[in-house]
């Protein structure tokens, strides 16, 4: 399959190139690497998929990720996601994958269960243009499915500033977090592409982790002796459940691959 991939270079789409090459597709990367920027319609004839994975953010944010620029916020993301989507059907891509986020659940309440076909409620502008997107693309004439992914790990960024807190002392405060493995994630999006029919959205999350757990698994590797943070309240937390992704026979590694990305991420 020849697959366009926007944010090749970025967290996810670094996980979907790998995913995508290993599997044996044709990859065309969108990313700076590239020239390509949200807002340009590219030229994807000849192309099979259309995987979207790019966003424009403040560094490190996404929630929030408009920093003190909104407007350029919503204009890269809201429109040219849209002029993205557009050139697509244009093109007659044959079919659309788009990296979309739980955020557009924020504002179900606490402690909600999310199913696959829960409707959109955002409460940030993040959330928001996420929801619009999905939106849009089920308008158009393309085989298409937006993927609610929770928070990703994997890659070397994440927990960095976490695990140095624990490893030298400083106080954690308890937190607990639906997590997924960026492998995971890049699979996931792989089963959607072999789909003929897809479903319009579907939720992508695997472990409900709580600092304290995660610690210990650091705890445990380390010999570190500081205390672990307390655990949180986990009654607030909103779960997704994917059974979509179940029923297509997708198995993310759960604890175990976890505890085997961990020694990776620790050095």
């Amino acid at each position: 399959m020849r697959i366009a991939l926007t944010g090749a270079s970025g967290i996810v789409g670094g996980f979907v190139l790998q995913a995508a090459q290993a599997a044996g597709h044709q990859v065309t990367r969108l990313d700076r690497s590239t020239g390509f920027q949200l807002g340009d319609a590219p030229d994807l004839s000849g192309q099979d998929a259309l995987v979207h994975c790019a966003f424009a953010h403040a560094p490190g944010r996404y929630r929030g990720g408009e920093g003190n620029d909104p407007d350029s916020f919503l204009r890269l993301n809201g429109d040219g996601t849209r002029h993205l989507f557009d050139a697509a059907v244009r093109d007659r891509v044959g079919r659309i994958v788009f990296l979309s986020s739980r955020a557009v659940h924020d504002g179900h309440p606490p402690g909600a269960s999310l199913p696959d076909d829960l409707p959109a409620r955002p409460v940030n502008l993040y959330g928001q243009v996420k929801a619009e997107a999905e939106a849009y693309l089920t308008t158009l004439p393309v085989p298409a499915t937006a993927i609610r992914a929770t928070g990703v790990y994997g890659h070397p960024g994440k927990w960095r500033d976490l695990f140095g807190d624990f490893l030298n002392g400083r106080p954690i405060p308890p937190r607990i977090a639906t997590e997924v493995h960026g492998e995971d994630l890049a699979q996931a999006i792989l089963l959607l592409l072999d789909r003929d029919d897809p479903p319009e959205q579907v939720n992508c999350s695997d472990l409900i982790l709580d600092r304290h757990d995660l610690l210990a698994e650091v705890q445990a590797l380390t010999g570190c002796p500081h205390p672990l943070p307390d655990r949180a309240d986990p009654a607030p937390l909103r779960v997704q459940t994917c059974d979509r992704l179940h029923a297509l026979g997708w198995k993310p590694g759960g604890l175990a691959r976890l505890r085997a990305t961990l020694p990776h991420l620790l050095c």
